[in-house]
């Protein structure tokens, strides 16, 4: 089990509103753009984090979390395993509050990494399948 219910519901709730979507682009293919709009939906502002830095859903993007000027709360993350242990990273060096590991994405080491620095995380779950489910 790579996430609990508790902190499921504390990065979703409690964790603040900011999130920075790393991998997000204007591709409305990638599960990246979905999910953004999901979150828009629920009273999140998404802010794309991706190489192009593009501007999604009306937010400017930015192509690294080191280049967001100002503070994001939680790190959602849209890139491949072997990747995401550096985002996770970057998002503790950023002073983010929450990671987040979409579907099939999985670093036990980032995990370890992440939770020591006192981030909340979740790995291999996706937000806008989870937020929903909070008001039942």
């Amino acid at each position: 089990m790579y996430a609990d219910r508790q902190a499921v519901r504390r990065i979703l709730t409690e964790s603040g509103d900011t999130w920075a979507v790393v991998g997000l682009s204007t591709n409305t293919d990638r599960a990246a753009y979905g999910v953004a709009a999901v979150l828009q939906r629920f009273g999140k502002r998404v802010v794309p984090v991706h190489p192009k830095a593009e501007t999604v859903h009306g937010e400017k993007g930015y192509a690294s979390l080191a280049d967001v000027p100002f503070p994001v709360d939680v790190v959602d993350v849209f890139v491949n395993s072997a990747l995401a242990g550096g985002v996770a990273d970057e998002a503790v060096a950023v002073g983010a509050k929450a990671v987040w590991f979409q579907l099939g994405v999985v670093d036990e080491a980032a995990r370890e990494r992440t939770r020591a620095a006192g981030l909340d995380m979740v790995m291999d779950r996706c937000p806008a399948i989870e937020i929903p489910r909070l008001a039942s």
